[in-house]
């Protein structure tokens, strides 16, 4: 397995890096957390990066995209990290888009995927239902009335829900509550009767939504893949997820790590840099260290999803649960580092430990992925 970049992958991250940091530093956080406009990202700078095709970089060429791979995307998604860029990237381009790329019905690609690519449609996926991400634990029920279905339930923590064109809803068919067998997919417009969807601000300053659905009834061909057998086609896709959200944690941490080495060297106590101090070069080394094992870990995810082997689900957890651990370090290091000025608002640094406190969670926390891994080892 390669650890390294084709040229062709360079070139997107090198692209992707001036991107982010012209168009959308962390400045524009600010602004939009202050702003309150209740949307939580740039619409023109989102429409800017689909046409730099980043929104179909997981679509197939026939809908639009460019078929460029989970590596391809984990390079833009490490690119956003770095500045903070709140977009939807992580609902359209890395979870709704493949979603329905590889189980949708040939009229859900053709009248969904072409406009997702164009940045006109945003997708948002509904899956969790309690306090943290388990995404085997589906108890609202999609219930049979002749040709349609009848939905009802709640959804937390559905990622730009409240923005979304479009919502891949994940419900229980058949079986029990907390069994991977008998879920099934549904594309719901998002103003459905019965549908009702409540913006939450987060720590973060982004927007994710809760919702309730009142017996909202779909017809048939909402269904995406095989009713009851939503699992085999959703496990893969979460599992690009968390390694996308590992790429885009590797950034926020790279760039947290090298702000606060440039605050070291600029920073003076007893006449010299605090950089000089032993004890903070052990502490630097350490976050370096931790930074580099998880750029392995992550790439390694990426690559083997690309290339469909066998132990991708288990390099995925692999890669979140190490992106957890190493932005856990460095955010806290980073804010105790730059002393004081790190606790006011007037330093950008802060925005990185809350960025990250909910990094952490999505898709599933450090816990939650070594429980995974070592029961997909056999233990």
């Amino acid at each position: 397995m390669s650890l390294t970049l084709t040229e062709e992958q360079v070139i997107l991250k090198n692209s992707a890096h001036e991107f982010f940091a012209e168009r959308i530093p962390v400045s524009m956080l600010r602004k939009l957390r202050d702003s309150a406009d209740g949307q939580g990202f740039d619409a023109s700078a989102w429409h800017e990066m689909a046409v730099l095709g980043w929104a179909g970089i997981l679509v197939p060429e026939a809908y639009g995209g460019a078929d460029f791979g989970y590596v391809g995307l984990g390079q833009v998604l490490e690119e956003s990290g770095r500045t903070l860029a709140a977009s939807p990237l992580l609902s359209t381009a890395l979870i709704g888009a493949p979603l329905l790329a590889a189980a949708g019905s040939a009229a859900q690609k053709e009248n969904s995927l072409n406009s997702v690519c164009g940045g006109q449609r945003l997708l948002a996926l509904a899956i969790d239902e309690g306090p943290r991400h388990d995404p085997e634990l589906i108890r609202m029920r999609a219930a049979r009335d002749g040709d349609d279905f009848v939905l009802n339930g709640e959804k937390n923590f559905v990622i730009d829900g409240h923005v979304a064109d479009q919502i891949i809803v994940v419900a229980r068919t058949a079986g029990e509550s907390a069994a991977p067998g008998g879920l099934t997919l549904f594309l719901l417009e998002t103003g459905a009767g019965g549908l009702t969807s409540t913006p939450t601000l987060m720590v973060d300053s982004r927007y994710v939504a809760q919702m309730r659905f009142d017996n909202v009834r779909v017809n048939a061909e909402a269904v995406i893949g095989k009713i009851d057998g939503a699992w085999s086609v959703l496990e893969p896709i979460l599992d690009g997820a968390r390694a996308g959200i590992a790429a885009e944690m590797l950034g926020s941490g790279l760039e947290a790590f090298e702000r606060t080495l440039a605050y070291l060297k600029l920073r003076q106590q007893f006449d010299v840099p605090i950089g000089s101090f032993q004890a903070l070069k052990h502490r630097a080394a350490l976050m370096l260290c931790e930074i580099e094992l998880t750029r392995s870990a992550v790439l390694a995810a990426l690559n083997a999803l690309d290339n469909g082997d066998d132990d991708s689900a288990e390099l995925a957890s692999l890669a979140k649960a190490k992106a957890c651990d190493m932005l856990e370090l460095i955010s806290n290091e980073a804010v105790q580092m730059h002393g004081g000025i790190g606790m006011t608002d007037a330093e950008e640094i802060g925005f990185f430990l809350k960025r990250a406190r909910v990094q952490q969670q999505i898709f599933g926390d450090a816990g939650f992925h070594r429980d995974r891994y070592a029961t997909l080892k056999g233990f």
